[in-house]
């Protein structure tokens, strides 16, 4: 409320009533402004500068509800106390939903310029703290759109960056001669690539503290795919996953698992065929815990025994479950191998 008094607007076509008011409320720091229409009280209020409106509801032009039915509607209308003086409590209900912040029955003494007094300093208290709050909301709604761009730009720069780095290593993968030093960098750029899709679903999603795992194991496999028939092999993936959300944090390292899985499958799994099926199916077992399944029918694989390349993926695989807390177990299956892992969220 700005260093000023109070600005009242009363509208009541008693005179004598109208100068009390003025004079009774004037010593109290407030100024009243009297009109005797409610034509006059919308010239006033068009001016602007008034801080609440008393509404008396026998007017020479009309009644009261007219006028403020007409005020509430206005998104910059200052709080409205009704005043009449007939004891129908039809008046009052019909004002109070009519929009009207008090109801103060008119009487002849002291207690009606009392009882106006408190309504007037309600609604004034009543409007500030709305004010106030509405002030607050916007502020915090203007900073939070301008944190989400800030971090979409973030993880837009990050996933552009890391696609950099992938691309540096399949160039570098490209120039080596040594067949191991070739298949380690391929699979350190798959797994940079495995991040770098999470920061791309971030930048373009709505909430940044998830991320949709359908789309993003989509675009894993595809990259995955994609990454294989350019080293020459395939991968024949099929992806039936539900719409679940994922907090961004586990989602990521739930990415660098699946990635691996699925790249061991690729390699490993049909290596007596030029190509075969690896399935990855992604559903709610249970509320608050997802599970991912990536099998195929290949050569099989228990988890134990003897480790096609270097093991690394194995050891990188092992090391992010039990980071992420999750449950990785191998299912035994009469043909090739089933991944099971399970993770709350």
């Amino acid at each position: 409320m700005p260093n000023r008094p109070a600005k009242i607007l009363y509208v009541d076509d008693d005179p004598a009533l109208g100068r009390l008011v003025q004079k009774v409320l004037g010593r109290l720091g407030r100024e009243i402004i009297h009109v005797t229409c409610s034509e006059k009280g919308f010239e006033r209020l068009g001016e602007g500068d008034i801080d609440v409106l008393v509404l008396d509801h026998y007017l020479a032009d009309g009644t009261g509800l007219g006028m403020l039915e007409q005020v509430a509607a206005s998104d910059e209308a200052p709080p409205v106390v009704y005043v009449t003086g007939s004891t129908e409590a039809a008046i009052a209900v019909a004002a109070l939903k009519a929009g009207a912040a008090d109801y103060v029955l008119k009487t002849v003494g002291e207690d009606f310029i009392e009882l106006l007094s408190n309504a007037i300093e309600q609604a004034i208290t009543t409007s500030r703290l709305r004010k106030a709050r509405e002030q607050a909301e916007r502020e915090l709604r203007a900073a939070k759109e301008r944190a989400e761009l800030a971090l979409a730009e973030v993880n837009h720069r990050v996933a552009n960056s890391l696609a950099l780095v992938a691309a540096l290593v399949r160039l570098q993968a490209s120039a080596v001669a040594d067949p191991a030093a070739k298949e380690a960098l391929a699979e350190t750029q798959g797994r940079i690539s495995a991040i770098a899709g999470i920061h791309k679903r971030l930048y373009t999603t709505d909430d940044v503290r998830f991320v949709e795992i359908d789309a993003y194991l989509g675009n894993l496999a595809s990259e995955i795919q994609i990454s294989m028939s350019l080293d020459g092999a395939a991968a024949d993936i099929k992806l039936v996953a539900e719409p679940i959300r994922i907090p961004t944090d586990k989602a990521v390292s739930v990415g660098v698992i699946v990635n691996e899985l699925v790249t061991n499958a690729a390699k490993y799994a049909y290596r007596d065929r030029e190509v075969g099926e690896i399935r990855v199916r992604a559903s709610q077992i249970e509320p608050g815990t997802c599970e991912i399944v990536v099998e195929d029918d290949g050569v099989g694989w228990t988890g134990e025994g003897k480790i096609h390349g270097t093991g690394v993926g194995s050891r990188v695989i092992a090391a992010t479950a039990t980071g992420l807390g999750a449950t990785l177990a191998y299912d035994e299956v009469p043909q090739g191998t089933r991944a099971r892992l399970q993770i709350e969220i």
